[in-house]
């Protein structure tokens, strides 16, 4: 984005230094994101992220990130108590020009920044069983440290985010009130939602019934989302907290295997190319179980698999019902992306739902 664009922004922020470029990244589905690049005065470079949130996903800021304040200074006292520095291994906000780490601008929209954390990679393609292993144990650290926080004292920045019948109901009602008319389009796909209700709503039972414990959950475990350092290769730091709310385990591991043990791309057009990587999910499981055992319980442990077929269920309905709805909510490069989206999801769940034993055995093999 040219600075043209952002002039009335910037200034807005407490960035060290003068600024020198921003460049748009487009790798995320929902917030517009920048990444800035000002010049220090002895002629070091430091850079930072900026992020337009989007309002229509993100109605209340404010609250979305006093979870991300609460979560990271959580995070950051458990590392110092195991004598860790928690520099680059937690995101760290930047502040206003008023003190706070919101600004709003004419339009009512809000925007944050934070500290860039460089020779760090965000992964949109896991390429080794190393790597997924470490994305696991990102996001398995991310459950030990927060084991002990009152998941309940959180907000819930999106209302019923995975909460499954109310999400089957709202793609009952796109179906019925068909806004962009695109229901006829869309039968087959329609079919196979409503053949898999009773499964998607297991979580939200266990739940509710008290059989599975609610935690601090990310939400959004994409294999981006935990950094590995470009040195090492270990995970660093877990980012894109705005969907830390309170939930099940069984959301994160599934979102992750969904994600990253997937063969192909979660918008893949060619659905021929999409399977379960059995070896990725093991390796995702390694690390994540590794990081979590001893905090996470054995029967909820044992439970993981069913995550990975409720998240990708899900993630196709609410692919479905934005495309019927006109594609308000994921960001979109061609009026079909959602519905192949679908396509490729649903196509990822039936091989999923074949390879389900297969995917206790891995657990059962890790849990003691």
């Amino acid at each position: 984005m040219l600075y043209n664009d952002l002039k009335l922004i910037l200034p807005q922020f407490q960035f060290e230094g003068r600024f020198r470029n921003g460049v748009e990244l487009t790798s995320g589905n929902v917030n517009g994101t920048y990444r800035l690049e000002y010049v220090m005065p002895d002629g070091e470079h430091k850079l930072y992220t900026l992020q337009r949130i989007n309002p229509y996903v993100f109605k209340d800021a404010p609250k979305m990130m006093e979870n991300i304040l609460r979560v990271t200074s959580h995070i950051k006292d458990k590392m110092r108590e195991e004598n860790l520095d928690p520099d680059r291994k937690v995101l760290e906000l930047v502040r206003c020009k008023r003190g706070n780490y919101l600004f709003q601008d004419e339009e009512g929209v809000y925007w944050r920044a934070y500290g860039f954390i460089e020779n760090a990679d965000a992964l949109d393609k896991v390429h080794s069983v190393g790597q997924m292993e470490e994305v696991g144990r990102g996001f398995g650290d991310f459950q030990r440290y927060l084991s002990d926080f009152d998941a309940a004292s959180l907000h819930e920045t999106i209302p019923f985010f995975h909460h499954t019948t109310k999400r089957f109901y709202a793609f009952v009602r796109a179906l019925e009130e068909d806004i962009a008319g695109r229901a006829d389009l869309v039968e087959e796909e329609s079919d196979e939602i409503f053949a898999r209700r009773k499964m998607m709503g297991k979580i939200v039972k266990l739940l509710e019934s008290g059989a599975l414990p609610t935690r601090v959950t990310h939400n959004d475990t994409k294999a981006n989302n935990v950094l590995l350092d470009s040195k090492t290769g270990r995970a660093l730091c877990v980012i894109d907290l705005d969907t830390v709310m309170p939930g099940s385990s069984l959301y994160d591991y599934g979102d992750a295997i969904r994600y990253g043990a997937s063969t192909a791309a979660e918008d893949e057009e060619d659905v021929s190319l999409i399977r379960l990587n059995l070896a990725m999910a093991e390796a995702f499981t390694k690390g994540f179980v590794e990081a979590s055992s001893g905090f996470l319980g054995k029967d909820e442990l044992l439970m993981l698999p069913l995550g990975a077929k409720v998240m990708t269920a899900e993630l196709s309905m609410r692919f479905l019902t934005d495309y019927l709805n006109g594609d308000k909510y994921f960001r979109v490069r061609s009026p079909e992306h959602n519905l192949v989206r679908t396509r490729a999801q649903l196509t990822l769940l039936k091989d999923i739902e074949k390879n389900e034993q297969a995917l206790h055995d891995i657990v059962r093999k890790m849990v003691k």
